[in-house]
């Protein structure tokens, strides 16, 4: 009876470590603070652990595990299994995602922003490029085109631009050099610090970037209408990770992606972009439109000059630029 006894406790003991080791924990990096930008990944951790019983979670981690610009490395060296990224912050590490940041592509909604990324998510040129770093693409963080807060005299018309220095990535600060502006690349972490210690006079952001690292705080001017463009920052996987997934985990995964997303525009038409309108008249932000004739000249020169530099350049590294730019303004005019 006593050996019995022995016994059940051992097999209650060794069930309880393989049921234990059973469950699947993912480390999750992100950076700065919950915010609307990352209201799908929250979401996304919410929908999979109700799907799985609580049997797969992830651990959403602000800052705690990587810097944002080296996100992208740690998801190849599986230091962590999912992150977000920004094309801009690595463009040579992800040539084909920065197609999205092209200037003056003419996304009009955050819908049509998730409609692109997904399309060009699923071109074989771009699953190759990012498989170079062990990823799988996940989803994309939609977000509106960008505008400018600064400080000093506002820039009325393009013309004062020139000599400007501007926190801008990408295509928004290609384009900005097109009207003299001087891009300088700092995060989104570190864009406060730049304004307020002069080394930028503008930073270009989302609405909701302006508010969650406080450089609408500093700020004493703001273009309503400048939209040049915005950047691709998607939600990346370790594909061995993805791949050591059960089925029913993978289901609750990928399953969990369209509505995770719904909640992260749902999030961002609402109740982000309803405190904007009001933060500027409270702060006596001075608010800048632009000319119908001068956002076209701005277009005319930026636009398509920087989009066949771009084919010219990715083509030389072996991608298919023109087909993948293409594909973007298909979908985007609804050709696709």
């Amino acid at each position: 009876m006593h050996m019995m006894t022995k016994v059940a406790v051992a097999a209650l003991i060794t069930g309880g470590i393989a049921s234990e080791a059973a469950a699947t924990e993912w480390n999750v990096s992100v950076w700065g603070k919950r915010r609307a930008f990352t209201e799908h990944v929250e979401k996304m951790a919410e929908l999979v652990s109700e799907k799985t019983g609580g049997e797969f979670t992830m651990n959403i981690s602000y800052g705690g595990l990587s810097k944002n610009t080296e996100n992208l490395d740690g998801i190849e060296i599986g230091a962590f299994e999912m992150a977000q990224i920004c094309a801009g912050y690595h463009p040579d590490k992800n040539p084909s995602l920065t197609v999205l940041e092209l200037p003056f592509l003419g996304v009009d909604s955050l819908d049509k922003e998730v409609e692109v990324s997904f399309a060009l998510y699923e071109h074989p040129a771009v699953k190759e490029d990012l498989a170079r770093w062990n990823a799988t693409l996940l989803m994309p963080s939609p977000m509106p085109q960008y505008n400018i807060a600064g400080v000093g005299d506002a820039p009325k018309t393009l013309e004062d631009y020139s000599g400007l220095t501007v926190r801008a990535t990408g295509g928004i600060g290609r384009a900005m050099e097109t009207v003299g502006a001087v891009p300088t690349s700092v995060t989104s972490s570190e864009a406060r610090q730049a304004l307020d210690s002069g080394v930028v006079k503008g930073v270009a952001f989302a609405p909701h970037a302006h508010m969650s690292f406080g450089t609408i705080e500093g700020a004493n001017w703001w273009t309503t209408n400048l939209n040049p463009g915005t950047v691709q920052c998607p939600i990346v996987v370790n594909t061995d990770a993805l791949n050591a997934l059960s089925d029913s985990e993978r289901e609750a995964l990928m399953g969990s992606v369209d509505e995770a997303i719904a909640h992260y525009v749902e999030n961002y038409n609402g109740a982000t972009m309803s405190k904007w309108g009001p933060l500027l008249e409270e702060k006596g932000i001075e608010q800048v439109t632009y000319s119908d004739e001068a956002l076209q000249a701005f277009r005319d020169q930026a636009a398509g000059p920087i989009a066949e530099a771009w084919v010219e350049e990715n083509a030389a590294k072996g991608l298919p630029a023109q087909e993948l730019l293409d594909l973007v303004q298909g979908v985007i005019g609804g050709d696709s």
